[in-house]
């Protein structure tokens, strides 16, 4: 019994040697090293740059949408072929894109240092403009900018505007009403936190964002069917100077924006707003400063549901119409008439900063700059149905005033008359009707309903229905030489309107 117990108890020690032999033999697995490290002092996505104490997240969206009866990103039929309506026009386009974007922070001793930039691929089956402008490829830089101790340098959104820009709660990026530079304008701004949600912004602005047109109605800019004058702005003189300040509380968000914004001409004697070669002989008129103030209220906790909200803002401005009519556009709708002798109706509505007739050959006018006003409301009502299902009704009115009398060389409408007039005739004559009134200022008007479904997180699938009102206040008819396709023939002067849909995907990464 001993000699079997020895024989057992030898042959596992000779085992365990061999093995632990064996195992001495074998390679010996390495720590693993951890390259990227998770950095959670900016919130999720954010890793250390390896070897460095810089934090990097990198995201951003693939989205493909398409709009009937519209432009890319469901632009009402405003303007061009799908304005005239005629078979020259796309019944739909659509639009692809991949933004990209990257933001880097780093903490210092003057506080975070971060830039961030967007970049957009685009690829637009069409426009809706029709022949000769389908499969466009673009890219664009949105945003650029560096921030530090304060101030932000680069391609940046404005300190005039809300957070939501011009997103209250639609897809459509033509909601007008009020600002809009979603994607970013070049300027140097610095914010300051003065506690409790309470901080302040001044900056300057690139100029030109700013501007829609300064309108030269003298000798030598012809008025055509849809416009008057031409655009004479001067080279960029002095930056926009604008600022807010906000107050952000659990309850929402109240901002009170300003904005200066310098209007000047190039020459009084222009071709079709082209310096010749008596421009600059010809002087001048003095260049005016205009503005725009907007006041911005955002509601939460509302009892309608988790996550609601109201946003709304109200927006005047003088001298700085594209801080009300955002996308600048001029607009020539066509339509249906029921006036004997016309062929169809037309109302448009031309967007300007000012007008000026200069005082070349004497006369009442003095050859000054008559600023133009602009005033808008904008907003939405934002409701969640439950975590997968969203509904926002939105809403925008604007007005553009051209001041005084059509009737009165010495005001803005009367300058802008007499342009749109010459050579139409006198009233009763074969060109203008006995009814009709020459009026420049119109309003617009918007109202839609977005869906959105997202079965699953960062993935969303929207339907968006808009209706677009052009109020102008032109009477009577006129012959007008209208852009091909159309005929010169009797036009009505009316309102139109526009429904376009929109249905979209999109995943953020």
């Amino acid at each position: 019994m001993k000699m079997v117990k020895s024989l057992i108890l030898g042959s596992a020690a000779g085992l365990l040697a061999m093995s632990g032999a064996q195992a001495a033999d074998l390679p010996v697995k390495a720590k693993a090293v951890e390259y990227v490290k998770i950095c959670s002092l900016y919130g999720a996505g954010f890793y250390y740059i390896p070897g460095t104490d810089t934090c990097i997240k990198i995201g951003g969206y693939v989205r493909v949408d398409t709009t009937f009866n519209g432009g890319i990103f469901d632009q009402p039929a405003w303007n061009g072929n799908l304005g005239q309506q005629n078979r020259l026009r796309d019944y739909y386009a659509a639009r692809s894109r991949l933004a990209f974007n990257i933001d880097t922070r780093t903490a210092t001793q003057y506080g975070v240092v971060r830039t961030f930039g967007q970049a957009n691929f685009n690829l637009n089956s069409s426009n809706g403009e029709g022949p000769g402008v389908a499969g466009t490829q673009t890219l664009g830089v949105d945003l650029v900018f560096i921030q530090f101790a304060g101030f932000t340098f680069g391609k940046s959104a404005s300190a005039y505007a809300t957070p939501w820009q011009a997103y209250p709660g639609n897809n459509s990026s033509f909601l007008l009403g009020g600002h809009d530079d979603v994607v970013g304008t070049n300027n140097i701004q610095y914010t300051a936190q003065f506690g409790n949600g309470v901080s302040g912004t001044i900056g300057i602005d690139d100029p030109y964002y700013n501007r829609t047109s300064l309108l030269n109605v003298g000798v030598g800019n012809p008025a055509t069917a849809i416009t008057a004058g031409a655009n004479a702005y001067s080279g960029a003189r002095a930056p926009d100077i604008v600022g807010n300040i906000r107050v952000d509380q659990a309850w929402g968000l109240f901002q009170i924006s300003a904005a200066a914004h310098e209007v000047a001409g190039s020459y009084n004697l222009l071709t079709a707003g082209a310096a010749n070669n008596l421009s600059e002989i010809s002087g001048h008129p003095d260049s005016k400063w205009g503005g725009s103030v907007m006041a911005a209220l955002q509601l939460k906790n509302l009892p309608t549901g988790a996550g609601d909200d109201i946003k709304v803002d109200v927006s005047y401005a003088k001298g700085a119409t594209k801080n009300v009519i955002n996308t600048a556009p001029s607009f020539a709708m066509f339509g249906n008439t029921g006036r004997a002798g016309a062929y169809q109706s037309i109302g448009f509505g031309q967007t300007a900063d000012g007008v000026y007739l200069p005082a070349l050959l004497g006369g009442p006018t003095n050859g000054d700059i008559k600023l133009v006003d602009a005033y808008g409301i904008r907003g939405a009502f934002n409701h969640n149905w439950d975590p997968f299902w969203s509904t926002s009704l939105f809403g925008a009115w604007a007005a553009v005033r051209y001041t005084g009398s059509a009737t009165d060389l010495t005001t803005a409408k009367g300058q802008w008359c007499a342009n749109y007039n010459a050579g139409k005739g006198a009233p009763g004559g074969a060109t203008l009707s006995l009814d009709y009134t020459c009026n420049p200022d119109y309003n617009i008007s918007q109202l839609g309903l977005v869906t959105r479904w997202t079965p699953v997180a960062n993935l969303t699938f929207s339907a968006e229905a808009m209706w677009f009102h052009l109020d102008q206040k032109f009477t009577g008819a006129s012959t007008l030489t209208t852009t091909a396709p159309k005929p010169v023939t009797v036009y009505e002067y009316k309102d139109q309107n526009a429904v376009s849909l929109n249905v979209r995907v999109q995943r953020n990464f």
